[in-house]
């Protein structure tokens, strides 16, 4: 689930199963607000209160709904701030992260149930950090996608699936706040409350259209994933890095970046509160030879103090100081096929295999009624294309697709369209 959009949500009663026009019924009563069936139960922050939490909850039933929220835009990384959890014969938990940070008890307790999480890869990552680690789950959002959902938001998918209706607010509020206001953990209990009842209504309708299966492949390739690793260079991914061109000038990106992150996990911040992207290229581009000269650029203006302004131009003086053998080299070309806008002149057979292959899974999409990333990823598509079986058939492209990732049931559904196009454009 996102920060921004489905954190802050209550879900109220809807009249007649679908959303309402406006905030009151024909009847002039205000529409009720769904309040959790137990109450807003107390947060959890201790040791003694988690035992009885993991011990409720290994004595409880059938699945578990599982939600984390974080603290994006305000402070450093991705923890989780707040863990919300639901399940039959345990009631709902909130649990406090900050004042329990090892919840690995509570994870062993839940080993071999299900999770049920909306948006799981966004979830996964935070909660790994404390030791939470599905061993299977459904995902409510992926099974949106794969049931032909056109809207997959928690709200959305609540609304069209269960006939409630989420009133937002909230939308972007610090979870890493203490206490948190009891507004908040009311939004955050209901974020569980209908997750156990949404993912049974999904299985039901993907069984009906045959697409079951698929999802639970999906699932599984999610639950069985391993953590991202660190990406290289995480200075190349500064917003507006397309406009510097210049060696000298990714070294000033660089140095900048770099200090950047040092003050904000220091003061445990999103960087983006210590110093703008925008403004890191700004100096970047400029390169400023003084402070006068630095202070004069967007994001570097009258708010900002000398002592501030000073270290952001040490960290320039230092990219300009470097001798030519240590500025950073362009940005290394990705493994894999180069960007498809370049094919046409590279090599235009590619180029046609390519423009035949996404119009045949395009159409295949639509017959399936799911977005075509889902069908089977573009990135296997264009390695696929930049580099084909020598041998054009259904048991050579369905081992690439294999080679590249692709799952079992999409493999089966994209194979004999993606044969007949590939074969289509080699005569």
């Amino acid at each position: 689930m996102t920060d921004a959009q489905e954190t802050a949500a209550h879900l109220r009663t809807t009249p007649g199963g679908g959303p309402p026009d406006d905030d009151t019924p024909s009847d002039g009563l205000p529409i009720p607000l769904l309040e959790p069936r137990e109450g807003i139960p107390p947060v959890v922050a201790d040791e003694d209160a988690l035992a009885r939490v993991v011990a409720a909850f290994a004595a409880g039933t059938g699945p578990v709904a599982v939600d984390a929220e974080r603290a994006s835009g305000y402070r450093y990384g991705q923890r989780a701030y707040l863990v919300q959890l639901r399940r039959e014969g345990a009631g709902s938990a909130l649990i406090d992260p900050v004042g329990c940070p090892d919840l690995s008890a509570l994870g062993e307790a839940l080993s071999g149930t299900e999770w049920i999480l909306h948006a799981a890869s966004q979830d996964l990552p935070c909660l790994r950090e404390i030791g939470m680690v599905p061993t299977s789950l459904f995902d409510t959002e992926l099974a949106g996608r794969l049931a032909g959902f056109p809207r997959v938001g928690l709200g959305a998918m609540v609304e069209s699936v269960l006939g409630y209706a989420l009133e937002k607010g909230h939308s972007a509020v610090d979870w890493s706040t203490r206490p948190l206001p009891e507004p908040w953990l009311r939004y955050a209990a209901l974020d569980v409350e209908l997750l156990v009842d949404l993912r049974d209504a999904l299985e039901k309708e993907l069984d009906r259209q045959g697409k079951l299966e698929w999802a639970r492949q999906e699932f599984a390739a999610i639950a069985a994933a391993p953590p991202a690793p660190p990406r290289k260079d995480p200075w190349r991914r500064t917003s507006g890095m397309h406009k510097v061109r210049r060696r000298r000038q990714m070294a000033v990106v660089r140095e900048l970046w770099e200090v950047r992150d040092r003050i904000a996990q220091r003061r445990d911040v999103s960087p983006g509160k210590v110093l703008s992207d925008a403004a890191i290229v700004e100096a970047a581009l400029a390169l400023p030879a003084h402070v006068h000269a630095l202070s004069a650029l967007p994001g570097y203006g009258q708010r900002m103090g000398r002592r501030q302004l000073e270290q952001w131009m040490a960290a320039v003086d230092r990219a300009r100081a470097l001798p030519e053998n240590e500025l950073p080299q362009p940005g290394a070309a990705p493994a894999g096929p180069p960007p498809p806008r370049s094919w046409a002149d590279k090599d235009p057979a590619a180029a046609a295999r390519l423009s035949a292959a996404r119009t045949a899974v395009s159409a295949l999409a639509e017959r399936l009624n799911l977005p075509q990333e889902n069908l089977v990823t573009p990135d296997t598509v264009r390695r696929l294309c930049w580099e084909p079986p020598q041998r054009l058939a259904q048991d050579t492209v369905a081992e690439a697709l294999a080679g590249h990732g692709a799952r079992p049931w999409q493999i089966e559904q994209v194979t004999p369209a993606l044969v007949t196009a590939l074969a289509a454009t080699a005569t």
